[in-house]
């Protein structure tokens, strides 16, 4: 017979908590853990590039072949790159994440003013503008926030999942607890 899954409540505490410690380690050490996921970032991307050109001789009558061939061929040199120089790797992301904010943060103001007439638009009008300062202040601080900028959001993750899972497990507790009858 199963046990229900309230009763296993203390796994998922367990699991919240180890997720919490190695968001608090990795918050302690950014830069390590930023270097590390571009490394591995790289080696995903040199994998990736080496099935795509082996499919892309298998296949030689396919009349994407060639393209196939380019784009293999950029993912092993993009990841070999990433995988020699991990701190320019982790800027170039950060880049792409500044820009990102900086986009999407434009289009929500923009967004914001053209609803301006619903109860609340300023909330939109907020998120953009602080998604707006972000990018830009990523940007305004390179190199020194492509150092930290990854690792801190792996942080993060893992500190809110961790909360998530130890607030989860406790409910599952709370579930199964039967008050005594009186």
């Amino acid at each position: 017979m199963d046990t229900p899954i309230t009763q296993r409540w203390p796994l998922f505490v367990g699991l919240g908590a180890i997720s919490f410690g190695l968001g608090i380690m990795a918050w302690v050490d950014a830069l390590a853990v930023s270097l590390a996921s571009t490394i591995l970032f790289g080696v995903l991307l040199f994998v990736a590039g080496t099935v795509q050109l082996v499919h892309a001789f298998v296949v030689r009558d396919w009349s994407g072949r060639l393209m196939s061939i380019a784009g293999g061929a950029l993912y092993i040199l993009a990841g070999t790159m990433m995988m020699e120089e991990p701190s320019t790797g982790s800027m170039v992301i950060t880049i792409f994440i500044s820009a990102c904010l900086v986009i999407s943060g434009i289009a929500r103001i923009i967004m914001a003013f053209q609803q301006r007439g619903l109860q609340g638009w300023w909330f939109i009008l907020l998120g953009g503008l602080i998604s707006l300062l972000v990018g830009v202040c990523l940007y305004v601080t390179l190199p020194w926030s492509g150092l930290w900028l990854i690792g801190t959001f792996i942080a993060v993750e893992l500190i809110a999942a961790g909360i998530g899972w130890v607030q989860f497990g406790f409910a599952l507790r709370q579930a199964n607890y039967i008050p005594p009858a009186n």
